[in-house]
This record gives structure tokens, C-alpha cells and sequence, in this order.
């Protein structure tokens, strides 16, 4: 039975060798390694020089480190609840019995399949102050349309306003978790003399908790890690123009982070900017979990 053991134990490694390989070489080899590089000097052409925590002592002074960090945290704080709050909406409407649904729910979710520089090239087009449809719309009710991407102030709003474009997997995701919830529920509702709202509110949102509390834990960590958008658009709609023009509003963190690692080499830095943009998400995800006691509910919670 030993020798049976052993020899199920090597068969099962033989066989995630290959995942085993892969994490190794492609994810925690390199995680070592930024952590490493880190507390170098290294401009990626020349040999790295130990440095110690000068990367993070030059970084807590580093005033685009901050504007970057509160333009990610702006779009995070704006576009995470606007999005999780419309796709709720959307899956509410494609939850009713109605004909031609699996039509309505094709067209909502194809928007989040188009590659994201194709969106971002497209989003352009739809923000040009001259000529692009939104304001054209605007202009219908005289309502002057804003520059947009070449305004600082409406950069970051016209990010907000795109990135619900690609709703599509929160609003899938919210549509199984509605379809799940019983009817029993609503029916004895019913009975009491609930009204839409208060079903909503003392049933939709607490059996769907679970479910909001995954979408928003996965959407704050890939806010903070956007980049495509503010790289094809953030120069005021001009591809390869400055990274966060106009005025460094549109200077994503990660936008930032490629700019100091691949314009001015600075491979170290751009090990430190990586390694604190980990530990905020860390931080931010611990505390929704902390959080998570007082407003997610389980059906079956353990005794």
C-alpha cells in the first residue's frame, strides 16, 4: 500500500509538473526578482547597484507617485460602485420574461469582447469635441459639450463614463446570481404587502451580497491596475502624445509606473512603484473583507 501511495503521490506531481514549472518561471520567480530589484539602481542597460530603500525614500518624495495614486483612487471610487450599480440595474431589466432576452443579453454583453485598444481608439472618436456623437447629442438640447480628453477636468469623468462599456461579465455574473434567488421569497413578500422597493431592498440586495461583495473585491483590484485606456487616450486623444497630458490628469498608476520602466529605464523605481501598488491592493481588499461581516449575508453561515 506504501509503494502504491508513492507511486500515486509521483504520478499526481508528474502530472502538474508543468503548472508547477510555469508558476515557478513565470510568477514567483519574478515576483522575487522585482522584490530584489527593488532595492536597486538598475537601468536595465547597465549592471544594478544595491541601493537599499532609496527607491522607497525617493518615491514617498516623488510628486507624480502621488498624483498618480489619486487619479487611480478617483476612478477607482467613481467607476467601481457606477459600474457594479448599472450592471445590477441592467441584469434587473434581462431578468424579466420578456421576448427576445437572449437577444437583449447578447447586445449588452458584446460591448465587453471588443479588445480595449479598438474600444479606447473608438471612445476617441465618440469624445471629440468637434466632431465626436456625444457631443453632437448634447448639442440636441443645447447643452455645450465639454473638450473632454483635452479638458483636466473632464479626463477623468470621460474614463468613468467608458468604463461602463465593458460591464458585460459583472452584469452576467449579477444576472446568474438574481436568476438564483427564490421565488418564495418574493411570493411571501408579496403577501405581507411589500412594495418593488422594499423587495428589492430586503431581498434582492441582501440574497445578491455575496455575489456584489466578488464583483466589487475583483473590480477594485483591476481599477488600480488600469492602463490601456489612459495609454491610447490620455494625451488628449492623440496616440503617442504625453503620457497623462493634459496637466498629468489622466496619469494612471500604472500609466506611471510603465512610463518610469520602459521611457526612462529606471527598473529599480519601477520595482518599488510595483511592489507598493501590491500592497495598497492588499490593504484595500483585507479591509472589504473586514467589512464584508456586516453587510454580506450567507444563507447557510457556520455556527
Amino acid at each position: 500500500m506504501r509503494k502504491k501511495a508513492r507511486r500515486g503521490s509521483l504520478e499526481g506531481y508528474i502530472f502538474i509538473s508543468p503548472w508547477l514549472i510555469g508558476f515557478l518561471v513565470f510568477i514567483a520567480g519574478p515576483t522575487i526578482s522585482t522584490f530584489i530589484i527593488s532595492f536597486s539602481e538598475w537601468k536595465l542597460f547597465s549592471p544594478s547597484q544595491w541601493i537599499g530603500f532609496l527607491n522607497y525614500v525617493k518615491l514617498s518624495r516623488d510628486p507624480l507617485f502621488y498624483q498618480s495614486l489619486k487619479v487611480t483612487t478617483l476612478y477607482a471610487v467613481s467607476s467601481v460602485p457606477l459600474g457594479i450599480l448599472t450592471a445590477l440595474l441592467i441584469a434587473s431589466l434581462l431578468a424579466q420574461k420578456v421576448r427576445g432576452l437572449a437577444i437583449f443579453r447578447t447586445i449588452f454583453y458584446l460591448p465587453s469582447i471588443v479588445p480595449l485598444v479598438a474600444a479606447a481608439v473608438l471612445w476617441i472618436w465618440i469624445y471629440n469635441p468637434e466632431f465626436g456623437i456625444l457631443n453632437y447629442f448634447l448639442g440636441l438640447v443645447n447643452i455645450e459639450g465639454p473638450d473632454w480628453l483635452y479638458s483636466p477636468t473632464w479626463i477623468l469623468p470621460a474614463f468613468v463614463i467608458m468604463s461602463l462599456w465593458s460591464i458585460g461579465p459583472m452584469m452576467i455574473i449579477l444576472l446568474a446570481g438574481l436568476v438564483n434567488i427564490p421565488k418564495q421569497f418574493y411570493d411571501a413578500a408579496a403577501i405581507d404587502g411589500a412594495n418593488s422597493w422594499n423587495k428589492f431592498w430586503h431581498i434582492t440586495v441582501p440574497m445578491l451580497s455575496p455575489t456584489i461583495f466578488f464583483i466589487l473585491v475583483i473590480n477594485i483590484a483591476g481599477s488600480f491596475q488600469t492602463f490601456v485606456q489612459p495609454f491610447v487616450m490620455g494625451g488628449g486623444g492623440v496616440i503617442g502624445a504625453q503620457y497623462g497630458a493634459p496637466l498629468n490628469a489622466s496619469l494612471f498608476y500604472v500609466l506611471n509606473l510603465y512610463r518610469e520602466g520602459f521611457r526612462f529605464f529606471n527598473m529599480g523605481y519601477t520595482c518599488a512603484l510595483s511592489w507598493v501598488l501590491t500592497l495598497i491592493i492588499l490593504v484595500i481588499t483585507l479591509c472589504v473583507f473586514k467589512s464584508s461581516s456586516f453587510w454580506v449575508y450567507y444563507e447557510a453561515k457556520r455556527k
